[in-house]
């Protein structure tokens, strides 16, 4: 069998009654100048938008045929064993031009018992924001099912969400059950389960194209909230230059972030499990078997889980995110 190299993907675009231009002007996505576009997904096992591969030899096949072929060579032998030919993440760019619908996400239990899907939980890596932009996640005192309700009903929904000033370069921890919104001005990446459930319980009073208000889930999402999660969801850990520096190791995922000026040697021989690079600012090469792979700011690269050693080498300053999953971490 032919040994795989670093996968691209074709980009899949989602527009959204949300979405702007920046994932256009500042991270390379070809957009047609008319389109709200909200999301870029950038690597995708979901049914119905599986990502496609842009480069090498294996161009033009699926990511869901890929496994198929390689399996545990491309996403891990333990990760093939749990998930077969699905892909278990899914990442994503954001461009939230307006303020997204205040929402929650089930778990793993609940979304197996209604949908027979993962559940979602996400993390978000803010790459632009406007000053004094926010994202609100969570509740600002413990509350209850009655309260809620009671402010659902009153129009005052925002009065008892926890609310958080964002800049770039920080994260934020989204587990499933915490009710949160993105606010306007901010463009993050988002790693995730590869889940696409979503129940919107606040719309600011939103309406869709056609006039109607936007569709709202309150019954399914009262069993899903989180009614005691409180206080910020910021991850407290930022960028050393020149060094691996973890920002969240949960349940699902591993996410660092690399800020780095030199070279730097990857020995991923310590893991069974692809390895993603989001290139969130600068570009670097990718160098694996005397071959080479150049990274553009915007780009999401696939390492196949059979490449244990790579050298990054940076084009001046460079920062991504690499993203991964350890064998210890229970799905």
């Amino acid at each position: 069998m032919t040994d795989l190299y670093p996968l691209r993907f074709e980009p899949i675009l989602k527009e959204r009654i949300w979405g702007g231009d920046s994932l256009k002007r500042h991270f390379g996505k070809k957009t047609e100048d008319d389109k709200k576009v909200g999301d870029s997904w950038e690597i995708s096992g979901l049914s119905g938008d599986v990502s496609i591969v842009s480069n090498g030899f294996l161009a033009g096949n699926s990511l869901e045929e890929l496994i198929e072929v390689y399996m545990g060579d491309l996403t891990g032998d333990i990760i093939y064993e749990k998930f077969g030919n699905e892909f278990p993440l899914l990442i994503k760019l954001l461009d939230a031009r307006d303020i997204l619908s205040i929402q929650v996400h089930p778990g793993n239990e609940l979304a197996k018992e209604r949908h027979n899907a993962l559940g979602k939980s996400e993390m978000w890596y803010i790459l632009d924001a406007q000053p004094e932009a926010k994202i609100y996640s969570g509740f600002s005192r413990p509350i209850n099912k009655e309260i809620f309700l009671e402010q659902l009903n009153k129009n005052a929904i925002e009065e008892i969400i926890n609310k958080e000033i964002v800049k770039s370069g920080q994260s934020y921890y989204i587990p499933a059950g915490l009710v949160h919104s993105i606010g306007a001005g901010i463009v993050l990446a988002e790693i995730q389960q590869t889940s696409d459930i979503t129940y919107r319980v606040f719309d600011w009073n939103r309406k869709r194209k056609d006039g109607e208000p936007r569709e709202l889930n309150i019954d399914l999402a009262l069993d899903s909230i989180d009614f005691s999660a409180t206080g910020k969801s910021i991850i407290e850990k930022e960028a050393t230059l020149n060094q691996t520096k973890n920002l969240l190791e949960c349940q699902y995922f591993c996410t660092n972030v690399i800020f780095f000026n030199q070279p730097l040697v990857k020995d991923y021989n310590f893991i069974d499990s692809f390895v993603i690079y989001i290139c969130t600012d600068g570009e670097f090469i990718i160098n694996w078997d005397n071959k080479n792979e150049l990274v553009l700011k915007g780009e999401t690269i696939l390492l196949p889980a059979m490449i244990k050693d790579v050298a990054l080498i940076p084009k001046g300053e460079a920062k991504l995110l690499e993203v991964f999953i350890k064998e210890q971490i229970k799905f």
